[in-house]
């Protein structure tokens, strides 16, 4: 298995985003889920990583959470 930084999604209510991301970033994506995809064994639908993604990198920015903290 390989180690992802990202294990479960978790369901949550969402809030409707549109935007567009470069091409290479989409195709990332998509190999992204389809590797996580087969080391949790269900199918993982590329969209719904995005919210992960940026909250584990929010959480891992240090000078993020520095400002963070100080206010």
């Amino acid at each position: 298995m390989d180690k992802l930084k990202l294990s479960e999604l978790l369901d949550d209510k969402p809030v409707k985003l549109t935007l567009d991301l470069p091409a290479q970033v989409n195709r990332d994506l998509v190999a992204y889920a389809e590797l996580l995809g087969r080391n949790t064994g269900q199918a993982v639908e590329p969209a719904r990583l995005i919210p992960p993604m940026i909250a584990r990198f929010m959480a891992t920015d240090r000078a993020f959470i520095k400002t963070r903290k100080a206010k």
